[in-house]
């Protein structure tokens, strides 16, 4: 991608001793903008699309909320005492309207949806003339479609009904939509989603588009919406797509591969939040994710999830012992003790647990043995995923390059899968695409699914075990109802937890204040003070 530029104003004073020319007062600006002039070329546009693309960084999304809102949630991940404020409101689900982390996902996803329509609407009206330009238009549009698809897909399945913005002038003459139906937001995506994948690339050129939004995304987005509005045989169709000519997706033969600093590239690949490398997405210092956006100083995109995470650095949470014992269950061959070999590329703990029980391999020192502490009455299991504690022993500051995994060819193969079990088809088809992920990560194969209720119960655990802390599991235990039943045992069994916290109420996030302050269309429809 183009870099972003930053169009300076400079004003100008002209000073004459002996007498005053007013007519030299009156300068013409050579770098003002308004909406009918910007966004008229190639390049224009280009810095409008990588500006919509760069919201998925801002306060709320990835760079540092999304993952704590999601795994704190979906109890992924618990606190430690360090912890504090906002944040603690999540891991103990005692958050309200107001609560800061959810209002600002609110903001950006809206935001996003914002740039999304000037880039269709000023694409729109372009009226480029030679081919390489119009084929350009269709792509920033298509770009635009998926990125506006992925916020209306998060809106919808956290807060059901909400405002349906699709074009910019609807911005300008009413600031104050009413909430549309899951209905109307459902048809929006999959609309949108259709029109992307019939124009975006296949691929981008390495140097110029890496990360950008492909066809495949866009398809995988869409039986993504099909999966989760149960439109199963939709669901089939669609994901199937991405199994075969013209894509080209695999599995990445070293599971750790996806989650270190060398990612960007890895055939598994569908859509990743890259950092590092996008340096046209974000603009500021290691520190901009408290705070800043694009104008924090500096060019590049960080993610602070290792240094938060991190047990040598600011260890704000542990994994629970719960998800820990997920990766231990009856081998599939013959019903023994068994425990999954992704748990050492997951976490840190005991040799029991099949977690990593060494860091620092690549340090000048040596390996370190991992000092766990089997009297913690919290249980001492750390994260290992998203972190390099493998090359260094403390990180120093928030400026992780490791990409944020939002779709990878693993989870196309898994929602597959589970669009056959849940049409009643339970026999090669989604037993093969089950084992070939188990397979790439050493996992004993399954020989039978079983009945369906059986082999749904084995999808779930697959889910669970392959996607840990990649935020899908909220969206999972929400989407197939067990959300309260589930998070409330987890909870309850968890040492040093006990508590059953997840109410009704918690199946949709509370429209924010900040909305409900601003829009009285929207106010008025949140009839009990929550949704």
């Amino acid at each position: 991608m183009k870099k972003i530029i930053y169009y300076l104003a400079a004003l100008a004073t002209v000073f004459q001793l002996a007498s005053c020319d007013e007519s030299k007062l009156e300068l013409e600006s050579q770098s003002s903008y308004d909406y009918n002039t910007y966004f008229t070329s190639s390049e224009g546009l280009n810095q409008a699309v990588v500006a919509t693309y760069a919201t998925l960084l801002h306060n709320g999304l990835w760079s540092r909320e999304y993952y704590f809102i999601f795994d704190l949630l979906g109890y992924e991940a618990k606190k430690t005492t360090n912890l504090q404020g906002d944040m603690a409101q999540l891991a103990d689900y005692s958050f309200g309207t107001s609560q800061a982390q959810i209002g600002q996902l609110w903001n950006s996803l809206y935001r996003l949806i914002l740039r999304s329509n000037v880039v269709i609407d000023r694409a729109g009206v372009w009226n480029p003339t030679t081919p390489a330009d119009q084929q350009a238009a269709k792509q920033y549009i298509a770009e635009a479609r998926f990125l506006r698809s992925y916020a209306y897909f998060n809106i919808v399945n956290l807060w059901g009904k909400a405002p349906l913005i699709t074009a910019y002038d609807s911005t300008v003459a009413n600031n104050y939509p009413s909430r549309a139906s899951t209905e109307a937001i459902w048809a929006t995506i999959e609309n949108d989603l259709k029109l992307a994948a019939a124009d975006l690339p296949l691929t981008y050129d390495a140097a110029t588009g890496l990360g950008r939004a492909t066809k495949g995304a866009a398809v995988a987005l869409l039986g993504k919406s099909y999966l989760y509005q149960k439109k199963w045989a939709q669901a089939e169709t669609t994901l199937a797509q991405l199994t075969s000519a013209p894509f080209t997706y695999s599995l990445d033969p070293a599971y750790e591969n996806l989650f270190s600093s060398t990612n960007q590239s890895s055939p598994e690949n569908v859509f990743q939040i890259m950092n590092a490398k996008w340096t046209d997405w974000g603009i500021g210092n290691q520190y901009y994710v408290f705070g800043g956006q694009e104008t924090w100083g500096g060019k590049a995109t960080h993610s602070d999830r290792a240094q938060e995470y991190g047990f040598k650095d600011w260890f704000n949470v542990y994994i629970p012992t719960t998800i820990v014992k997920a990766f231990q269950y009856p081998n599939p061959t013959n019903g023994t003790n068994y425990t999954d070999p992704r748990a050492k590329f997951t976490f840190y703990g005991s040799k029991e647990s099949g977690g990593d029980t060494q860091y620092c391999q690549k340090c000048a020192g040596g390996p370190i043995d991992f000092p766990f502490k089997a009297d913690d009455p919290q249980g001492y299991y750390v994260w290992k995923k998203y972190q390099y504690y493998n090359e260094v022993a403390s990180y120093g500051g928030p400026a992780s390059s490791i990409n944020g995994q939002v779709i990878r060819f693993a989870d196309v193969l898994l929602m597959l899968a589970e669009a056959h079990i849940q049409q009643g088809k339970t026999g090669n088809d989604p037993l093969a695409l089950i084992n070939q992920v188990r397979k790439r990560s050493g996992a004993v194969a399954y020989t039978t699914l079983g009945a369906q209720a059986d082999a749904m119960k084995i999808l779930m655990r697959e889910r669970q075990v392959e996607l840990c802390g990649e935020q899908t599991r909220y969206f999972d235990l929400i989407r197939w109802g067990i959300a309260k039943q589930t998070i409330n045992a987890q909870r309850a069994a968890e040492p040093g937890d006990g508590k059953q916290p997840f109410q009704d109420k918690n199946m949709l996030f509370p429209i924010p204040d900040v909305e409900k302050n601003y829009n009285p269309n929207v106010a008025k429809d949140v009839g009990d003070g929550w949704n």
